[in-house]
């Protein structure tokens, strides 16, 4: 029988938060020794004045740069060894991520499978890839997010969609955790708002799901310490970060997509983001997460109004969201108190805490930020049927890095039951 854990890990990365410090990026480099970086850029951002910044501060720091644009929102194995060929043939000292998660996690595969080739499944999840472990530091990788959601700047983890197979997975180790992440919210400005709407709702899952994780003296002790995931289950220091990010989404979310010019609420969703990070990063996400990738990686001809997109696309926030209703009801049972303090963090006034009640009250509450920043009403409103439900329950199963973090047990009969329920919510 093996033996539990007793300890967890606590990583994050080195942050600096504050208006106009994109500009300092450089200089880091600089400071740093470095003098040959590949510049990872989301390629709408080229142009605008975040992209003109970074160019021009690595530029005046006499930083030798070379510019990678393929990035894909919602990135694929083939976008990945795109950007690792280049990074390859480059050799470069260095990384610089400027954008949301899909460009940061672009760039944390870049980087890893430069410094330490090896065939393209060998470090991505088991069972889907053979999960080895990552052989040891990486180059230095600065991450510039200019999304409100993913806090990939914080995080050891790595998402793509393996296109073969229709499955979204990843790569997760500490060592592929930014060195720095330069956090300046003048770079959300022209985030659109169902953007940071998508984008807000994967925050608020990150610091939920981290929250109501199961603990980390629950998981399974590792053989060596380099073998203890990254994802670790919840644990009395990441469980402080998630509260204060679902405080700060229930003050400021509503707010930062209502009105992009709001930099107050621009700015407390970009700490957001990052404070939920550093929680999930050492915590773990589980349900609605492992099952929004087959929802993502499945999509049929579903394009979301107010994104830049040719091709059918869920964004991950949304396709995420669009569980987290039935799951809580779900999961409440195995630890009602936690499920309670959520909905009271995220601003539900509740007169009578009553544990049976748990899953449902907090349901509502996710629901009413749902409604508010126009989510659709379920996997039915994206295309998806209940003839789906096997091939999404059967996409859900393999995510074991994220599934098994569950505090309470689903297997294919639970996941069915979840998925029906997601069909419609309200």
């Amino acid at each position: 029988m093996n033996q539990l854990d007793t300890a967890f890990q606590l990583s994050t990365s080195n942050l600096r938060f504050g208006a106009g410090i994109t500009r300092e990026v450089g200089m880091d480099l600089e400071d740093m020794g470095l003098k040959r970086t590949l510049l990872v850029v989301d390629p709408r951002l080229i142009d605008l004045p975040t992209g003109q910044i970074v160019r021009e501060s690595l530029q005046a720091a006499r930083i030798d740069f070379e510019t990678f644009t393929a990035v894909e929102v919602e990135p694929t194995d083939r976008s990945f060894q795109e950007a690792i060929t280049v990074a390859r043939a480059g050799h470069f000292d260095s990384f610089l991520a400027v954008g949301g998660g899909s460009t940061i996690d672009t760039a944390k595969a870049a980087n890893l499978y430069s410094t330490y080739p090896a065939d393209f499944l060998d470090y991505v999840n088991a069972p889907i890839g053979r999960g080895k472990p990552v052989p040891g530091p990486l180059k230095p990788l600065i991450a510039i997010p200019t999304t409100a959601g993913t806090g990939s700047e914080t995080t050891g983890v790595s998402i793509f969609d393996l296109v073969e197979r229709k499955a979204k997975t990843g790569i997760a180790h500490r060592y592929l955790r930014p060195t720095l992440g330069i956090v300046d919210p003048d770079n959300t400005r022209t985030m659109p708002p169902a953007v940071a709407a998508c984008t807000g709702l994967d925050v608020l899952s990150h610091a939920l799901e981290s929250y109501t994780a199961i603990p980390y003296n629950a998981r399974p002790r590792p053989e060596r310490p380099l073998l203890r995931p990254a994802y670790q289950g919840s644990n009395p220091i990441s469980d402080l970060w998630a509260l204060r990010a679902l405080e700060i989404v229930a003050e400021f979310l509503p707010r930062a997509v209502a009105d992009p010019s709001d930099d107050e609420a621009r700015a407390q969703m970009l700490l957001a983001s990052s404070i939920a990070g550093i929680g999930f990063g050492n915590a773990g996400v589980h349900l609605p997460h492992g099952m929004s990738y087959p929802v993502a990686g499945m999509v049929k001809d579903f394009k979301p109004a107010g994104y830049s997109t040719d091709h059918p696309l869920i964004p991950h926030g949304m396709s995420v969201i669009l569980h987290t209703p039935a799951v809580v009801r779900f999961t409440a049972v195995a630890s009602p108190d936690r499920h309670l303090r959520a909905a009271a963090a995220l601003g539900s006034y509740i007169d009578d805490p009553n544990p049976n009640k748990a899953g449902d009250i907090l349901a509502e509450t996710v629901i009413h930020f749902m409604k508010r920043l126009k989510m659709p009403n379920g996997l039915s409103a994206v295309g998806y049927t209940e003839a789906d439900i096997p091939a999404l329950v059967a996409g859900t199963l393999p995510q074991h890095r994220v599934t098994k973090l569950s505090p309470r047990p689903a297997g294919e009969a639970e996941l069915t039951q979840m998925f029906r329920k997601s069909m419609k919510i309200w």
